[in-house]
């Protein structure tokens, strides 16, 4: 089986080098790879399930890079065995180019055969199967060295510092003390109303008694220098 593609990636192709080296950039790109770990500079060891029209099979085998040009491309080649299912051996040459819009463009062209059971599918299913597998991996391979995936999370939380703030600053202005930033606003007391109310849940599910007395020990504690540090503030002291 020959195939060829290239395929763009909206990345420095400095940083697509960099994941095309990196195991678990690899590993979460590979469809159906459930590891992927690195032997020495240029050789892996892989475990993945693999479907084929009808048959199903968990390959393992290793991976070897060569001719490595960094950042313009290399060799990869690798082989599994599938048990009763077959096996697979290829290899691909990888090159990479700048693209107009500064991403990069990943070109492909692939030599592979398999054996078995997958080889008596026939070409063209096989053939499919491949053009399926080498799309999803590129796919995956572009969100995740372009960031997408991390640019849709960062917002989550970034947005929680503004959020508190915005909440604060639209306390009512008539009632004083519920700024965020007022020293006059009795934090510690709540915290120590919070930790007090934990406690008793605590000590109503507990059936030892020297946990109470425990339990009791810190509470005292904790709610001793909350009165302090409450007083303090409201106080003036610095």
């Amino acid at each position: 089986m020959k195939m060829a593609g290239e395929q763009h990636i909206a990345a420095p192709r400095q940083r697509v080098w960099e994941a095309l080296n990196d195991p678990e950039i690899l590993r979460q790109s590979i469809p159906g790879c459930q590891s992927l770990d690195k032997e020495a500079d240029d050789r892996f060891s892989a475990i993945a399930e693999v479907k084929i029209g009808p048959i199903g099979a968990r390959f393992k085998g290793n991976v070897a890079l060569s001719d490595l040009d960094a950042p313009n491309g290399y060799t990869i080649a690798g082989q599994g065995n599938g048990g009763i299912a077959g096996n697979a051996k290829g290899s691909a040459k990888v090159r990479l180019s700048d693209a107009a819009d500064g991403g990069t463009m990943v070109s492909y062209d692939v030599d592979a055969e398999v054996g078995g059971r997958m080889a008596q599918l026939g070409g063209p299913i096989i053939d499919a199967t491949a053009k399926q597998l080498a799309a999803k991996f590129f796919a995956k391979f572009g969100e995740v060295v372009s960031g997408q995936a991390a640019a849709v999370a960062a917002p989550v939380g970034a947005s929680i510092a503004p959020a508190v703030g915005a909440a604060a600053s639209a306390a009512p202005a008539g009632v004083p003390g519920l700024s965020a930033g007022s020293p006059g606003f009795p934090w510690a007391w709540a915290v120590a109303i919070a930790v007090a109310v934990l406690g008793g849940f605590l000590l109503g599910r507990s059936d030892a008694a020297e946990w109470w007395t425990v339990v009791m020990i810190v509470l005292a504690v904790i709610t001793a220098g909350a009165g302090y540090e409450s007083g303090r503030r409201m106080g003036g002291r610095p």
